[in-house]
């Protein structure tokens, strides 16, 4: 009953097999010599242990229907006879301990153990736990049968609960066996898992190479073991910057392969690097149908130290932020996301450099970050965090800027995080001191 409650799901065979223990426990504990001592000298108190007696049989019923022991018409069997065991219960309570009521319970618990028998003996093996079960199943009825027929002729033997405790012992080996299983299979899916991760991992690009006009910082903060947030460096040459951000619907193993595919459909864009909405188009055809139903987000900007400008271009994505002069400055430029529609289009921005820009590029997590309160971050304290951040260089900057999230959403990170930070230098190299 305590695992049914704190899965939040009602399980039938659970509830019944708990409340079938519940009840023959009771009747156990209320025919023992020493609970009676604890009785009051009243007819009620007396006639308490056989009433209880006639009781048990309705949870154990409903358990042998629900887990599928005496055949489909099981259930109704159970609530039919439901009438007959409270009746004589009642009719015990009112009129007293009577060997009549005795027959008529051990004559239909005979009947219904005997039929449980044949049915457990005529069902095919399913498995081995189904095995153990039904000899346990089989023990039981076997000491149950005992004791209802030896009543019929006014002996109780009380051999039953022998049977029960065996019973039980082959249910808890089942359960034990299972768990363990369950223990090898979740340890098997943490090893694919950590294989999965250093694979998407491996996609990833290493750091940018060093340049004298652009300084880039990558974080990646995936929410469970991989993720959907991708990021790629399409261009590093000396002069020039290709930088790719993107986020995948959804997250887990079905979403970092999605992520694999775009790592795919942007490589085999690198001749349209200087291009982004060319760019852009060319990875939504590549990827239109072939990521069952699920979108994706991203952005890609186009850096050129030489003519001092940018190219920017976006698929239904955060806009990129320009922090220049303290100030922060939104560029969007956004086009439908990305292998949801084969006619989507896009459009480039192009802007001019100064030396000192600081570009952000990131995925919506660090938007939708939440609080213990549920309030999201949002794009004004991210604004305000890159100004805070502005005087650092690019790689604390980040650093800082993933710490300030994971603070703010401390109970729990319900998103993957992703962030570039570029920093612009001028092409234009300082003239040397005259000696």
């Amino acid at each position: 009953m305590a695992f049914a409650f704190l899965s939040r799901k009602f399980d039938a065979v659970l509830f019944w097999l708990a409340l079938f223990a519940i009840f023959y426990g009771t009747r156990l504990w209320l025919n023992a010599g020493f609970s009676r001592l604890l009785m009051p000298h009243e007819a009620f108190f007396y006639r308490l242990p056989n009433a209880a007696n006639f009781l048990v049989p309705i949870p154990g019923f409903f358990y042998f229907a629900e887990a599928g022991f005496i055949g489909l018409r099981g259930r109704r069997i159970a609530t039919f006879l439901t009438i007959p065991f409270l009746c004589i219960s009642i009719g015990n309570l009112w009129l007293g301990n009577s060997l009549i009521f005795v027959y008529i319970n051990n004559a239909i618990v005979i009947t219904m153990l005997a039929a449980l028998t044949m049915e457990s003996i005529r069902r095919k093996q399913v498995d081995k736990d189904f095995t153990i079960v039904r000899l346990g199943i089989l023990v039981f009825v076997a000491f149950a049968l005992y004791d209802n027929i030896a009543g019929v002729f006014a002996r109780f033997p009380q051999k039953e609960p022998v049977g029960f405790a065996f019973f039980l012992a082959a249910l808890g080996y089942v359960a034990a066996r299972r768990s363990l299983h369950r223990d090898q299979q979740f340890n098997a899916l943490q090893k694919e898992l950590e294989i999965a991760r250093r694979i998407q991992t491996s996609i990833l690009p290493p750091a940018y190479p060093q340049s004298a006009h652009f300084h880039v910082a990558a974080r990646y903060v995936p929410m469970t073991a991989v993720a959907g947030d991708f990021y790629d460096f399409l261009i590093t040459d000396e002069a020039q910057a290709g930088l790719l951000i993107a986020d995948v619907s959804g997250h887990g193993v079905p979403a970092a392969l999605i992520a694999s595919m775009v790592k795919l459909a942007a490589t085999s864009q690198r001749a349209n690097a200087a291009d982004p909405a060319q760019l852009l188009a060319g990875m939504n055809t590549v990827l239109c149908g072939n990521t069952q139903e699920q979108f994706v987000t991203a952005a890609y900007v186009y850096l050129d130290a030489e003519s001092s400008t940018l190219r920017y271009s976006a698929a239904a994505h955060p806009p990129m932020l320009l922090l220049r002069g303290g100030d922060v400055i939104e560029l969007t430029e956004n086009g439908l996301m990305l292998a949801a529609f084969t006619f989507a289009t896009y459009t480039t921005a192009d802007y001019l450099l100064e030396p000192g820009d600081r570009l952000l590029l990131y995925t919506d997590g660090l938007l939708e970050a939440v609080n213990l309160q549920g309030e999201e971050f949002g794009s004004n304290r991210l604004h305000a965090l890159l100004q805070e951040t502005g005087y650092l260089p690019a790689e604390e900057a980040s650093t800082q800027i993933i710490s300030s999230l994971e603070r703010w959403s401390s109970q729990s990170q319900n998103d993957d995080l992703t962030l570039l930070i570029c920093d612009y230098q001028s092409h234009h190299p300082t003239a040397p001191t005259t000696p």
